[in-house]
């Protein structure tokens, strides 16, 4: 037996290893921080939590965002929200929208939001565009599950738009008041 022979089963199995949909990065509400006492009940019209997110809200469709609705917390100046998916094949949960400077007056956002609401502003997700990108993950997978993060805040954040999701985690340090979310899963279509 010579050596190529032994190194391409070597090979093939990493390429396996290196695709498997493992979570290697803590969501946002998950890292310091995001630290807060109080607790947001975040929720949908169109799905329920540990649900199935209807097809029309995923790439694979319309791709338009789901409306949601958020309990008001006392004190909050805004509200910020970020949607991430944790089983994605990348190094830390993969970014479907971010948003900020969310009136502290709103409750909720509609459906189908494609430019930053209330005079919000909206990061980047992913793929590297500004807004919400829909559930697409690669056939075969088993169920994303897609976290849609709240986040009360006692001021409205100085970040720009089309930052991303680093950057909004950072200059919420310190501001979360209460946090809360909503999540949902998407099952990939089959091989």
């Amino acid at each position: 037996m010579n050596r190529l022979s032994l190194l391409v089963p070597a090979v093939a199995s990493l390429a396996v290893f290196a695709q498997s949909p493992t979570p290697t990065g803590p969501l946002a509400k998950d890292q310091g921080e995001t630290r807060a006492s109080g607790r947001i009940e975040v929720k949908s019209p169109a799905m329920k939590a540990g649900a199935e997110i209807p097809s029309k809200y995923s790439a694979y469709a319309d791709d338009v965002s789901p409306p949601l609705q958020w309990s008001r917390v006392a004190d909050a100046k805004s509200y910020a929200l970020i949607v991430e998916d944790p089983d994605a094949r990348s190094t830390r949960p993969f970014v479907h929208w971010s948003a900020w400077n969310i009136p502290a007056a709103t409750a909720g956002l509609p459906e189908g939001v494609k430019e930053a609401p209330y005079g919000a502003r909206q990061g980047k997700n992913g793929q590297g565009a500004s807004g919400y990108f829909g559930p697409r993950p690669p056939a075969g997978d088993p169920d994303h599950h897609y976290h849609f993060q709240v986040f009360a805040l006692d001021t409205t954040l100085d970040v720009p738009a089309d930052a991303d999701r680093d950057q909004l985690v950072e200059a919420m340090k310190g501001h979360v008041l209460a946090k809360g979310e909503l999540v949902a899963l998407y099952k990939p279509p089959k091989g």
